[in-house]
């Protein structure tokens, strides 16, 4: 399985961005997606996951309400529209895989999931 996520940019704060992070293999519709990222310094933290395609969606405290996950299935691609973007939220945003789903607890930990794509670089000014 291989993961591809694209989209970063500069923006300014109350801007808004869609990340898309296409995945190779057959059964995407099963697999649970999630989106992490990592800004200077710090670790990298949960973000966004959905759990299979028609499944739950999972969200960080800080990005509830502003940022929302979906995929299209068709397209083997998992996408990240970000709104009312902050400089807090600058940082490098990668997609990964678990290939047969999460749930719960298991979706907003990094350590569950089996394959990572590159990072994409988002940065906010303010």
């Amino acid at each position: 399985v291989q993961l591809q996520a694209s989209g970063g940019g500069l923006v300014q704060a109350g801007d808004s961005l869609r990340l898309s992070c296409v995945v190779s293999g057959s059964t995407f519709s099963s697999y649970g997606m999630g989106w992490f990222r990592q800004a200077p310094g710090k670790e990298r933290e949960f973000v966004a996951a959905s759990s299979w395609s028609g499944g739950s969606e999972y969200y960080a405290d800080a990005v509830k309400g502003r940022f929302t996950i979906s995929r299209d299935d068709a397209k083997n691609t998992v996408y990240l529209q970000m709104n009312s973007l902050k400089p807090e939220d600058t940082a490098v945003y990668s997609c990964a895989a678990q290939g047969f789903g999460c749930l719960g607890d298991g979706c907003y930990d990094l350590h569950e999931y089996d394959h990572w794509g590159q990072g994409t670089l988002v940065t906010v000014s303010s």
